[in-house]
């Protein structure tokens, strides 16, 4: 019941499917109660030997227009019954990943990428497999068991169908029984199929890292112990789903056996007819296969439940940073201010921003320069709203941004992070992935922008090089160049490079910090880096420690008031002159 109600909407929604489907399953049940019926008549016809050629011709071509009839019926129910199951399943995935892609840093914190991606996969398999074969073995269940019921009391014997069902009520206890231990070792066995999930996704992105340290071998000790353990799981299920077979075909068999001894008992005290005799058997064993449907239909249910009930927990969790509910309507950024900003990550105890307060306006750059740990990164993702902020803390224009439109504020960031998320496409679909629609000279000049001209020209096959998983294909400067080309070409309003040119030489990053400068006269860059010259030209640049500003000022300031910065920034050129 559960199962049906988490689907409700489905079921609702494909309603007219499902009775179409149903109804006709009834029809299929009902047609096939004729046969029987018919071969046992002739048979009682045969014994008087009264059977002509004609009545028998009568007799094959009703039943072969019946199996005819009943294909075109099958064909049809079968079609929309698992239609409905892959449909399901697509629009389950759909609602799955357009739930994630709402979700914050702090919702994958909670759950691994291997979890999701077996919530997916065989989660969603499993809820289809049950709104499909789940509901086909149901309606044979019930329609088929009452159908054969109600024409063995009609056109047989009711005291030979009672003797011969006296071994059912078994078969409910059995079922009662082994569901609720179905549910919970499926349960188990998703689990640890997510965990391998997990290893294999890790071993596949750090294999060189594994190689480097000569560590195979260790790893596929993990690796076979995370198989053998989701093997064990699963041998556990695949051991109760083999007693459902064999205990239903033992309490079908002993109904069989009854059947025969007492019908033949009745038969020879001339309660019933040869013929209906052998159509009373006909009938129970139609029966066998509604049976074993009952422990189908238990055993898909059981795991379907579950499956649900695991979607269902990831879909019921809501995104911790709330939508404005009467959003206000800016253009565009004419300004961001932090004020007295202060943030905790929920994981952590110890506050990485406090009382930060820094004013930019449109047309603006502001450095951010700290040691590690500083929570450089930490403020960058303030403006992308990845946390809950308290109220008044973050501005856009004057206005608090928790007044501001989730999907506003994303449309003026473009955000290039320390690790640099590639897929395995070519370098034009990368650098293409935030506007799909980029002419050949958008790319071009995005390229050109991000000094990455010159590497291109040295691939194989250019811009459609092909980067393999997370860009392997590449070194660690060419990745982050072709992160910040993805980012240049959108020309957002607001430009966030978080340590983004830590790969690249000096002369590189001083062609491409120009580039930006000249190219994005009059909109707003936040930059992040360790690297000090990458923000001597900045407006405004604020020096954090330990979450508090420090020391701010223009390049010139910083350098007067002789602190860490001015520190920083001699041993940095001194480091610089000694490499060239």
């Amino acid at each position: 019941m559960s199962f049906v109600i988490r689907l409700k909407w489905f079921f609702k929604e494909r309603w007219g499917s499902y009775s179409l489907a149903i109804g006709l399953m009834t029809l299929v049940s009902l047609l096939s109660m004729i046969p029987p019926r018919l071969i046992g008549n002739k048979i009682d016809v045969m014994e008087k030997g009264t059977l002509t050629a004609a009545e028998l011709s009568q007799t094959v071509l009703t039943l072969v227009g019946l199996a005819l009839i009943t294909y075109v019926f099958v064909y049809i129910w079968i079609t929309n019954l698992f239609g409905n199951s892959v449909l399901i399943e697509k629009l389950l995935r759909t609602r799955l990943l357009r739930h994630l892609t709402r979700m914050r840093p702090s919702f994958f914190q909670r759950h691994s990428t291997g979890q999701l991606m077996a919530l997916a996969t065989n989660d969603v398999s499993a809820i289809g497999q049950t709104a499909g074969y789940g509901v086909m073995t149901l309606v044979n269940t019930l329609v088929g068991i009452s159908v054969v019921i109600v024409m063995m009391l009609s056109f047989i014997s009711a005291k030979l169908m009672l003797a011969a069902l006296i071994p059912l009520p078994l078969l409910v206890v059995i079922i009662s029984k082994l569901g609720g231990v179905v549910r919970g070792r499926f349960m188990a066995a998703q689990e640890s199929f997510g965990r391998m999930n997990d290893h294999v996704l890790e071993a596949i992105s750090g294999i060189r890292v594994i190689r480097s340290y000569v560590q195979e071998k260790d790893d596929l000790g993990a690796f076979d112990r995370l198989t053998t353990d989701v093997m064990d799981k699963n041998r556990r299920v695949a051991i109760l789903n083999a007693l459902f077979h064999p205990l239903i075909s033992f309490i079908v068999g002993a109904s069989f056996a009854i059947g025969v001894g007492y019908g033949a008992h009745l038969v020879f005290r001339g309660e019933i007819s040869f013929g209906q005799l052998v159509t009373f058997n006909i009938y129970l064993g139609m029966l066998i296969w509604p049976m074993i449907a009952f422990g189908e239909f238990i055993n898909v249910l059981q795991r379907g439940s579950a499956s649900a009930g695991r979607l269902d927990d990831v879909l019921a969790e809501r995104a911790d940073v709330k939508d404005a509910a009467d959003p206000i309507e800016l253009g565009v950024p004419e300004s961001i201010e932090m004020k007295a900003l202060s943030f905790t990550y929920p994981s952590a105890s110890v506050p990485s921003l406090i009382d930060v307060s820094v004013r930019l306006e449109r047309g603006q750059t502001l450095g951010v320069v700290g040691k590690t740990g500083s929570g450089k990164s930490t403020l960058l993702k303030q403006l992308l709203r990845q946390y809950p902020l308290s109220p008044g803390m973050l501005f856009v224009s004057d206005v608090p941004a928790e007044n501001i439109a989730l999907e506003r504020m994303k449309t003026w960031m473009a955000y290039v992070p320390q690790e640099h998320l590639l897929l395995s496409k070519t370098i034009r679909d990368n650098i293409a992935l935030g506007k799909p629609d980029a002419t050949p000279e958008d790319v071009a000049r995005a390229v050109e922008m991000a000094s990455f001209s010159a590497d291109i020209a040295q691939l194989p096959q250019g811009l459609e090089t092909l980067i393999g998983e997370n860009g392997v294909m590449l070194s660690g400067g060419q990745k982050q160049r072709l992160s910040i080309a993805r980012a240049l070409l959108v020309d957002a309003e607001v430009l966030l490079l978080d340590d983004s040119l830590s790969a690249v030489d000096a002369r590189t990053e001083s062609r491409i910090v120009a580039n930006i400068r000249r190219e994005r006269a009059g909109k707003t860059t936040l930059i992040t880096t360790h690297r000090l010259s990458a923000v001597s030209h900045a407006d405004w640049i604020v020096v954090l420690d330990e979450g508090r500003i420090k020391e701010e000022g223009t390049h010139e300031q910083l350098m007067l008031l002789g602190g860490w910065y001015r520190q920083q920034w001699d041993r940095q050129q001194m480091e610089a002159g000694l490499e060239e």
